[in-house]
């Protein structure tokens, strides 16, 4: 596991506020979510299905290189062949499961967008899986807690201010949110509990980083000053 060096080097940086990937998190929290058009979340909708495939990756990882940790394989189980979004319509039937990346695929398919638009998403989704698999396997599987304890229920209560979830997708994309707000904001019983042994520092910084990325790319007005 994860040798009590690393665990001692994290914490006195923790203790000192130099994470800059915290500053990342509270960045992309703080972008123009409560003024975005349907439009806009359509396109955040598509950028977090990127996303969820670099997460499973990461897991799948983080289980190559710890195959012997429990607490990894049971939350493995909470986001790989899962019920724990079923069902939905159009989307999961009642008791199916599925990963959440697979969740994310289907969601985009309620609500078509216009073949430019979708072409030009897509080489943005590529682009932004060439830059993560482009970090180092040790990073990736790190990036887990920052991702379970606090750092996506954050990012995902942002994106709930958005005001507009009135088609299909969005209304899955929503129920997708909530879902994991639910999962990941119980300290001693949701998912940060189970890979919170893994301790982050700032080698994660390019996936925070490119996670915003993908974001204001997709969706410009993400960057917009606020009224």
């Amino acid at each position: 596991m994860v040798s009590q060096l690393s665990h001692t080097h994290a914490a006195e940086h923790e203790t000192a506020g130099q994470f800059a990937y915290k500053a990342v998190i509270r960045d992309i929290c703080n972008l123009n979510w409560g003024q975005l058009s349907g439009d806009d979340l359509i396109d955040v909708a598509w950028a977090y299905y990127y996303f969820s495939t670099q997460f499973r990756e990461n897991l799948e990882i983080a289980l190559d290189l710890f195959p012997d940790d429990e607490l990894l394989h049971e939350l493995d189980r909470g986001e790989r062949n899962t019920d724990n979004l079923s069902p939905w319509p159009g989307v999961a039937a009642p008791g199916e499961r599925l990963n959440h990346e697979e969740f994310m695929r289907r969601t985009l398919t309620l609500t078509p967008v216009p073949e430019a638009r979708r072409r030009s998403l897509e080489a943005l989704g590529q682009s932004y899986l060439a830059t993560v698999r482009g970090v180092d396997k040790m990073s990736r599987a790190l990036s887990l807690p920052a991702y379970e304890e606090g750092g996506l229920e954050s990012v995902f209560r942002a994106i709930l201010t958005a005001p507009v979830w009135d088609c299909a997708l969005l209304g899955a994309f929503k129920h997708f949110l909530e879902g994991h707000v639910a999962l990941d904001s119980d300290a001693e019983s949701g998912h940060g509990a189970l890979c919170r042994h893994l301790v982050p520092d700032d080698q994660i910084l390019p996936l925070w980083t490119a996670f915003r990325q993908i974001l204001v790319e997709a969706a410009p007005a993400l960057s917009r000053s606020k009224a």
